[in-house]
């Protein structure tokens, strides 16, 4: 079973993260903006090629789940990291307010039912974290759900996270890798990006009265996510909290785990048997014949 790459930003799996101690920012010693993109560059070709035999392969899949407060870069890290996979290898998902047919099942249906399949890489712009995330700080919305038997909130939570670490831990030993990574933004940096969204004509569109009002909750988000964080992250199913208020670092952070990650599955392109090669001869006098 897969079992996650070391990083200064990996969480512990041992329940003892502590949020106040991951930086939001690069450390002193990072690249700059200019050699982080350049890191990038070269990071999405070695992904390129790697995702290839991935897809050859066909003996794994490959999930990246990505959690963040509004305005952390989400849809920017999928796009920038990315951008130099073949779409026929790879699927993206975004995971927003459920639907009532959502509603009618399960908290984990409608995130399984988009898995990635084997020789595919799978991305959850969002997933079923957030019903530890999102419905922990508007505990309302468990209304809509009507859960059986609701009892004491806690022991719903730590149901929740019981069943994820189950749920992830199937996917592992069937062969999915799973990288989690939470996009960690200050909540300065975050309110420069909502002006910045104000501001700027062609950023209008982005812009969330709902996203501001949800700054009021920053210390209950803050609360979640550690407790999320460090009670499901595992050896096969790692979290990293990357440092999110320099976007070119966040990127090149993110692309570095993926690349690495790939690179110790030992893949290979699949290896023609003999029977087969010795009918080459004969595919190719065929082929050579018909001019």
């Amino acid at each position: 079973m897969f079992e996650a790459v070391e990083s200064p930003y990996r969480v512990p799996f041992d329940g003892s993260f502590q949020r106040r101690a991951m930086p939001t920012a690069p450390p002193e010693d990072a690249p700059g903006k200019k050699k982080a993109r350049k890191r990038l560059d070269g990071l999405i070709e070695e992904l390129d090629d790697l995702q290839r035999i991935l897809y050859a392969h066909d003996r794994h899949a490959v999930l990246l789940i990505f959690q963040a407060m509004d305005a952390a870069g989400k849809d920017g890290t999928i796009r920038a990291v990315m951008s130099g996979v073949n779409p026929a290898g790879c699927q993206v998902f975004s995971f927003k307010q459920p639907s009532k047919e959502e509603l009618d099942h399960d908290f984990l249906w409608r995130t399984t039912r988009c898995l990635p399949e084997q020789g595919r890489i799978g991305i959850f712009n969002r997933s079923y974290y957030e019903e530890v995330l999102v419905v922990r700080v508007h505990p309302e919305y468990l209304k809509a759900q009507r859960v059986p038997e609701l009892g004491p909130l806690e022991e719903l939570w730590n149901q929740r996270f019981e069943s994820i670490a189950e749920h992830e831990k199937h996917l592992a030993r069937n062969g999915t890798v799973i990288l989690k990574f939470w996009l960690n933004v200050s909540r300065e940096e975050q309110r420069q990006r909502f002006l910045s969204r104000i501001d700027e004509p062609e950023k209008h569109w982005k812009f969330s009265e709902g996203d501001v009002r949800e700054r009021e909750h920053w210390d209950d988000y803050m609360l979640a996510y550690e407790e999320a964080l460090a009670t499901t992250s595992k050896p096969w199913a790692p979290w990293y909290a990357i440092p999110a208020d320099d976007k070119p670092y966040m990127r090149m952070c993110v692309a570095e785990i993926l690349v690495q990650s790939l690179a110790r599955l030992g893949l290979h392109y699949p290896v023609v048997d003999e029977e087969a090669k010795a009918r080459f001869g004969e595919m190719r006098r065929l082929l050579e014949r018909d001019i």
